[in-house]
């Protein structure tokens, strides 16, 4: 199956993924967060790797429903954390309810995580979900890590990757050693894919970062500049940071009032300037590359390493 066709039936399955139950103040945020949308990319890794050990995809749709609707629980809990009043174009599910409904339907949306998991009757059960908590954990450990960078002006650079790694990584490599894990694949097997989806998803993030600034409104579908209107630390700026003798990125840094767009424009100009856009681009690739290695070194048919050769080509395609 190729992956345009993995991606049609992780829509399908979530579409008609419904939770049911009184109070409806529960369930409705629960089933509303559900059917916003997004790229389901996690839940399509878990059935790549399912099919590349040539495992029965269909034995891997209650494990990839799981990664989806916990990473959907963490975007509840993150929406509230940062105040955002939209996600995926609509209102999040704290505005258009409240905190403490958006607290509790995350709370049963994550206990649905483990629900998932024994609709699966997997035989490796508990190795299953050993993966899983540990990765849960390390998605918190991350989502904290960035919150204390907000208020700390010495964060490397080192720092930095190591809290992408953990907030947005471990899940891609999560999601792709548990789909290995129920087409029970070996032990090195399922660490090599694990690395593969980590480094991918290291990779995937700093082109998050490098669009936010440089990309095509159109067609990154965020504001551009978002992170430089807010001081967010990312790799640019942090390089920008240690390698700009003027000071003049940290004087904007400093300001309270600015005209957002100059702002934007200026703090690009720098970027180039110092070419921390290459230098974002040219480590972007290290990581992918690290990626790809580890997947080289999977035994597996060809054909199937190709067809997660391209997703992840087509993920890292998105366009400036």
């Amino acid at each position: 199956m190729e992956y345009q066709e993995i991606i049609s039936l992780v829509q399908d399955e979530i579409e008609q993924t419904s939770y049911k139950g009184y109070p409806s103040e529960l369930y409705e945020p629960m089933n509303y967060m559900i059917q916003l949308g997004g790229k389901r990319l996690r839940p399509v890794t878990t059935l790549l790797a399912t099919q590349l050990f040539s495992g029965e995809i269909s034995r891997a749709i209650p494990a990839a429903k799981a990664i989806e609707v916990f990473h959907n629980f963490t975007l509840i809990h993150d929406d509230i954390m940062d105040k955002a009043p939209l996600r995926r174009g609509k209102q999040t599910v704290h505005e258009k309810w409240n905190d403490n409904i958006a607290i509790l339907s995350g709370d049963t949306l994550l206990i649905e995580v483990y629900n998932h998991f024994l609709e699966g009757n997997y035989s490796n059960l508990s190795e299953i979900l050993k993966v899983f908590n540990r990765t849960a954990i390390e998605v918190c450990e991350g989502q904290q890590l960035d919150m204390n960078f907000e208020t700390r002006n010495d964060v490397t650079i080192e720092e930095y990757i190591n809290m992408i790694r953990l907030k947005t990584s471990v899940l891609v490599g999560g999601a792709f050693k548990i789909g290995a894990l129920v087409a029970n694949a070996n032990e090195l097997d399922s660490n090599l894919i694990y690395e593969f989806g980590v480094n991918l998803g290291i990779a995937f993030q700093l082109q998050d970062d490098y669009l936010d600034c440089f990309g095509d409104p159109q067609k990154f579908g965020k504001q551009v500049g978002g992170d430089i209107i807010s001081n967010k630390k990312t790799f640019m700026m942090l390089k920008a940071l240690e390698i700009d003798s003027t000071g003049e990125l940290r004087n904007r840094i400093s300001e309270k009032e600015f005209d957002s767009q100059e702002k934007v424009d200026s703090v690009k100009e720098l970027y180039k300037k110092l070419k921390v856009d290459q230098k974002a681009f040219e480590l972007m690739n290290q990581y992918y590359a690290k990626g790809i290695q580890s997947l080289n070194q999977i035994q597996s048919l060809d054909d199937a390493k190709n067809k997660i050769i391209r997703f992840a080509e087509d993920l890292m395609k998105r366009s400036s």
